[in-house]
């Protein structure tokens, strides 16, 4: 039977404690974390973000293992540089005008194609990878679970604010990175062959280097054996990131055990599930999202409740009950958004707080 694998990926603020901006490591956390955490510690292209990623994991509860010690090194390896580590997908107030990118030929690049849509896209997201039995069950997995996506997006919401501004979202960070080419709900692929001959395609039209640079919401990873979940702002708590892994990890098994007896979810339009993101990204859990097959709106909770039910029969053989139902204390406190939010509001309007409330967020349950 196949192993259902789980790779999570967090990237996280480095906060100046004094001025609670970013500021940059200087690559010093990053040479310093290899001593102790090997390859699940880099940099990214700006300076002021660093990446830890778990090994391959066969369970959640491996994996929230591995999540618990990154998290509680990272903050360790932050704190002899006098910096703290925050988890939220945006920086309340920091102007990405004033970050520093980090020198790499890769970077490099990047900014010279993109320019300031690169240079701007200081963004802080939640990647889970799930391993797969082969490439082409991987992308039958897509075309179906494409669905869901806004459903597990809405729960990681934690971006409401933007360089000193309420954005009236409650994830403002996918709207930064929108501008991106390539970005959004996945297309639609009969095949991974399909799939293939497209990027082989932009590779040989000179419009990628390698299928890395397809940044949908959920991809066939070009290097693993696995789908890439990449929808969601990276929450403010361990137990929420292992919560949505466990989710998205059920879901996959869900719909595969569907395949395997011929059935299947139905696929909707890329269009269609593009409205629910943007529902999503505006209003959070506190929104409606539309059930295609009824055409109606529901509220978002009620959609929630409906998918855990869905999930149900797998999360035991899984074991991951307890990691799923933790779906339902966000609903009840609240997204990291919906917590920013009242932080703001309680402190009237000092992003300070907010800062130091999500730096103390981070390392809860640690």
């Amino acid at each position: 039977m196949h192993v259902f694998t789980i790779g999570i990926e967090e990237e996280f603020q480095t906060i100046d404690p004094e001025t609670r901006k970013l500021r940059s490591h200087m690559s010093k956390i990053v040479e310093d974390g290899k001593i102790i955490l090997q390859e699940r510690v880099t940099a990214e292209m700006h300076q002021s973000v660093v990446e830890v990623g778990t090994n391959i994991c066969k369970n959640i509860q491996e994996a929230r293992k591995e999540v618990t010690d990154l998290r509680r090194a990272i903050i360790g390896l932050a704190i002899k540089q006098n910096l703290r580590i925050a988890a939220a997908g945006t920086h309340p107030f920091s102007d990405w005008q004033d970050e520093l990118i980090t020198p790499n030929p890769r970077y490099d690049k990047l900014v010279d194609e993109m320019r300031d849509v690169a240079r701007g896209n200081l963004i802080f997201g939640l990647h889970v990878h799930i391993g797969i039995p082969d490439r082409e069950t991987g992308q039958k997995l897509i075309n179906s679970l494409n669905y869901f996506l806004p459903h597990i997006y809405a729960l990681s919401t934690n971006s409401p604010f933007w360089c000193g501004r309420n954005t009236g979202f409650k994830s403002y960070r996918s709207k930064v990175f929108d501008k991106f080419p390539r970005t959004g709900i996945p297309e639609y692929f009969e095949t991974s062959h399909d799939y293939d001959d497209y990027v082989n395609l932009l590779v040989k039209t000179g419009c990628i280097d390698n299928g890395k640079k397809i940044w949908w919401d959920l991809r066939l990873h070009p290097f693993y054996n696995t789908i890439e979940f990449r929808i969601c702002d990276i929450p403010m708590r361990a137990d929420e990131t292992i919560a949505l892994a466990a989710l998205m990890q059920a879901l996959v098994v869900k719909v595969y055990r569907l395949m395997e007896r011929n059935l299947d979810y139905r696929h909707y339009r890329k269009a269609l599930v593009s409205e629910n993101k943007w529902r999503a990204a505006r209003y959070g859990i506190e929104g409606k999202l539309i059930d295609f097959g009824k055409q109606v709106e529901v509220p978002y909770k009620q959609l929630a409740q409906e998918l855990l039910d869905f999930v149900d029969d797998v999360v035991d053989d899984l074991g991951s009950r307890k990691e799923v139902e933790y779906i339902n204390t966000i609903l009840q406190m609240g997204t990291g958004a919906d917590r920013q939010l009242a932080v703001y509001e309680a402190s009237n309007g000092s992003f300070n707080a907010v800062v130091d409330y999500i730096i103390q967020e981070t390392a809860f349950g640690l």
